[in-house]
This record gives structure tokens, C-alpha cells and sequence, in this order.
């Protein structure tokens, strides 16, 4: 038996006792180094080989730096990258949200998904291109909504602007999905001429101070888990009425607040053990 393959057997015992007795995800400061590899599903897996995403950059500046959230697939990171540059010649600048954790895997608060690296949170609200908000402002600046909840209806802050950058996401090949408050969408299938790039853009709760943009499994990691394809056509369906039917009615009677619960690390790929417990990473 080789040296590699005891190393490996040796972290994979780790695992059993330490990566699914807690969610210790969120305590790892550093991606694993080697070549990228996406390992199980948006909502229950991990990634080897992430990269950060420069802070600020062309066009765009991360939010919330204080999580540590701005890690993923180096697909992802030139992803935003690239959006960021067209919304840069637009003469504005995307706030981005969380994308994931250094090494994916669960996280405390927030999200069930962006465990794999291929999801980013890209906030409807914008700035001018020249500035830059300060460390302060990254925290403290609150994601308005854009809809009006009661009423089924778009903000008065809704911009062209937003729609010019989400279409541009979701006109890129490599995104899988793109999800939005089912307002959103409905004020997008009323108001497009053409509505083709709209097939990628899916209705979902929440989702109506952001757009979430998922990425497609990509070719260097067979571990990754796809969804069912999106359906076809534009998504403008009678029953996206019944989404925002339910959305005007849950935000007229509205229930207590029910704390979630934090995903759970019990449903993670065995092959992230060895992801987590690695001491390799760069720094």
C-alpha cells in the first residue's frame, strides 16, 4: 500500500468522526490547493482547489467580506469577472454577495446551497463605477428589495440598469440558472420582446434584493452533481401568477418568524472529508 493511499485512508477516518459531527465548514480560512474540483451537489458538496475573488475589481466590489463567502471554482470568479467589466463600460459597478467558503461545505447562516463553489449572489443595487464604498459601508449597507411584497408589483428603485446586468448573466453559456423573485420574473415576461434569454431565469422564494446565478458542472470535476435541465421556453407560464399569488398573500398575513436551521454536514460526498481535514492550503 502506498504512502499517498494511507494519507488518504487516514483523512477519510478523520472525517467519519470530525466532517459530519458538526458544521466546522465555516472555521476553514483556506481553500485546499491543487487543481480545481467541484465535488457533489450545490446544496450538499464541497470544492477543492477554489480561488478567491479579488475584492474589488472592474466593475464590481464584494460585500460582506467579514464571512470570508467570496470563494469558488476559478470558472465562477472569471465569471463575475467578465460581468463586472461589461457593467464597468455600462459606467456602473455590481455589488457582489456571498459566493461560497473556502472550501464550500454548509454554511451557519444564509444559504442551503453554494456548498460547490458555482454559485454567486450578485445584489440588484448598483453604484457609479468611480466609487468605491469603504470597509464600513461593505458591512453596514443593507440590499434593498425591489419588489413591492403586497402589492405583486416592482420597486420604484427597479432600473434598467438591473435588468441590463441580469440579462448579460444569463446570456452567458456557462450558467446553468438564474433565480429571481417570481415579481421579478413576471415584471420581465410582461415588459420583454423578446423573451428567449428568459428561460434561464426561474422563479424562487426570497430573491427580490438579489439574483442568484448558478453555474453548470464543469468539465474538470466528474464528482460534480447537475440538476434536472431547465425546462424549455421562456418560463412565462399561467402558474408563475400562482407564484406571486402565494408571495402577495404571505407578505399580507404574515406568519412569525421561524428561525431555519442550519444545513446539516451529514449529507456531504464521503470524498469531502479529505477536502476538509487537509492541512494543505494556501493562504
Amino acid at each position: 500500500m502506498t504512502f499517498r493511499l494511507i494519507s488518504i485512508l487516514f483523512f477519510l477516518s478523520l472525517g467519519i468522526t470530525s466532517a459530519y459531527a458538526g458544521n466546522v465548514w465555516s472555521a476553514v480560512r483556506y481553500p485546499l490547493t491543487g487543481p480545481p474540483q467541484v465535488i457533489g451537489s450545490y446544496a450538499a458538496g464541497c470544492i477543492a482547489g477554489a480561488v478567491a475573488l479579488p475584492l474589488v475589481g472592474e466593475g464590481y466590489q464584494v460585500m460582506r467580506v467579514s464571512r470570508n463567502r467570496y470563494y469558488g471554482h476559478p470558472q465562477l470568479t472569471r465569471f463575475v469577472e467578465r460581468l463586472g467589466q461589461w457593467t464597468a463600460a455600462q459606467g456602473s459597478r455590481l455589488l457582489i454577495g456571498d459566493l461560497g467558503q473556502p472550501r464550500g461545505g454548509p454554511a451557519p447562516t444564509g444559504h442551503r446551497s453554494h456548498q460547490s463553489g458555482l454559485d454567486v449572489d450578485v445584489w440588484f443595487l448598483q453604484q457609479p463605477r468611480d466609487q468605491v464604498l469603504s470597509r464600513t459601508d461593505v458591512e453596514r449597507i443593507d440590499m434593498p428589495s425591489m419588489v413591492r411584497m403586497t402589492e405583486g408589483t416592482l420597486s420604484p428603485r427597479w432600473s434598467p440598469h438591473y435588468r441590463d446586468a441580469l440579462k448579460q448573466a444569463a446570456l452567458s453559456p456557462e450558467v446553468d440558472r438564474i433565480f429571481v423573485n417570481a415579481i421579478i420574473k413576471r415584471a420581465l415576461c410582461e415588459s420583454e420582446t423578446d423573451r428567449r434569454w428568459l428561460n434561464k431565469v426561474r422563479p424562487w422564494w426570497g430573491h427580490d434584493a438579489h439574483f442568484h446565478v448558478r453555474l453548470a458542472c464543469p468539465p474538470d470535476s466528474a464528482q460534480c452533481m447537475s440538476q434536472k435541465p431547465v425546462p424549455p421556453g421562456d418560463g412565462c407560464a399561467p402558474d408563475l401568477a400562482n407564484w406571486v399569488r402565494d408571495i402577495m398573500r404571505a407578505a399580507r398575513s404574515p406568519k412569525p418568524y421561524r428561525k431555519p436551521e442550519p444545513p446539516s454536514a451529514d449529507r456531504l460526498p464521503t470524498a469531502c472529508s479529505l477536502v476538509l481535514e487537509s492541512p494543505t492550503a494556501q493562504r
